[in-house]
């Protein structure tokens, strides 16, 4: 059996022979109570009228892809 380093290259390389792209993400971790209190400072923050200017968009622009996936 390959070593686990050559696994993990042939598994990149068929995924991408399928057209699929390997993505990374590194979030904050809202398990701390450090990072839960800067994510409420910042919602404190937001303004209700450009969250609802967002909201409509989002849904606008949702609704337009359901209908171009059809």
């Amino acid at each position: 059996m390959p070593a686990t380093a050559e696994r993990m290259r042939m598994m990149r390389e068929r995924r991408r022979a399928r057209g699929l792209r390997e993505l990374r993400l590194v979030v904050p971790d809202a398990r701390l109570a450090t990072v839960r209190r800067r994510i409420a400072a910042q919602v404190a923050k937001l303004s209700q009228e450009g969250e609802r200017d967002a909201l409509i968009w989002i849904e606008a622009v949702s609704e337009f892809d359901a209908d171009a996936a059809r």
